[in-house]
């Protein structure tokens, strides 16, 4: 894997990267921007498709606030394009499901509304979703896995964040008593930057090269990867390690609850595969064929 590749992400200038997504898109029949019909009436999430490619994941060995479960950085093949929320899942959306299902809403709990991203869910609630998601329009939806979500958020970029170096309340739904790096806390004590103890809105900051909105903040998001204390013996071609057997599940993108450090690309959090939290959803990956019927 070599920079002279003309899929290695890194050494892309911005607009080749956000070219190889419309190239992929071409060859797929598909706009960049979709959505799936749904048997029951009307469409799914909104989608983006990620071009396949290569990709150096994990922190790097001079970032800052770099942790020891974020290394050693290594290179990922992503063999095939694939599709993943331009959004995290929203409650309306999830309501969609619940009706429809039957699904338990248990009244004790915070629950979200509207375009809010929904919480308080189980994993295994998370794959209910897509299963029904899967049979209401004849796809295949399933959670991305750690190396495909991170590639996705990345979106070619090789800093902390899909934005550069650092971040701002302006790109990133974090907690603003906490930002990235301390020698610019003063700046964080502005009316638009005080702490805002819930989530907002998907598509509320602005997006990657790609499209994809709050990949860095708001809620921490369910992968498909069971947590590992590294990335050592991580699989090179994104796919996760299901002969590795463990309770605890990896997500990532940080929250609101969380300070900036914790949003940054290679950030990962374990979470229990029974856990419930404020500040915990999902994303969709929808899978790809080699062209996209039409619907």
């Amino acid at each position: 894997m070599t920079a002279n590749n003309p899929h290695y992400m890194p050494q892309r200038e911005t607009q080749l990267i956000i070219s190889a997504q419309q190239e992929a898109a071409d060859q797929l029949g598909k706009h960049i921007y979709f959505s799936d019909s749904l048997n029951s009436g009307g469409r799914g999430p909104e989608l983006a498709i990620i071009p396949a490619g290569h990709f150096e994941m994990g922190a790097a060995p001079r970032e800052h606030g770099r942790q020891p479960e974020e290394t050693p950085q290594h290179y990922v093949n992503i063999s095939q394009p694939f599709a993943i929320g331009r959004y995290t899942v929203t409650a309306d959306e999830f309501e969609r499901f619940r009706a429809a299902t039957h699904w338990h809403l248990r009244p004790e709990l915070i629950w979200s509304k509207g375009k809010k991203p929904v919480i308080n869910i189980r994993v295994s609630d998370a794959k209910l979703y897509l299963d029904w998601l899967s049979d209401e329009t004849g796809k295949t939806y399933r959670l991305p896995t750690e190396a495909e979500w991170e590639y996705a958020a990345r979106a070619g970029s090789t800093t902390p964040f899909c934005f550069g170096e650092d971040v701002s309340c302006r790109e990133v739904h974090f907690d603003s008593l906490s930002p990235y790096r301390d020698i610019n806390k003063k700046k964080w004590f502005l009316p638009r930057c005080l702490p805002m103890p819930t989530s907002i809105e998907v598509g509320s900051k602005p997006a990657n090269l790609w499209g994809l909105h709050e990949v860095h903040g708001n809620i921490w998001e369910f992968t498909d990867s069971p947590w590992t204390n590294s990335h050592i013996n991580a699989n090179r071609d994104g796919t996760s390690d299901k002969h590795y057997h463990t309770p605890w599940i990896t997500t990532k993108g940080g929250s609101w609850f969380d300070g900036a450090n914790k949003a940054r690309s290679a950030a990962r959090m374990r979470r229990h595969f029974d856990e419930m939290d404020t500040n915990l959803g999902f994303r969709v990956l929808r899978e790809l064929g080699q062209k996209l019927d039409q619907a």
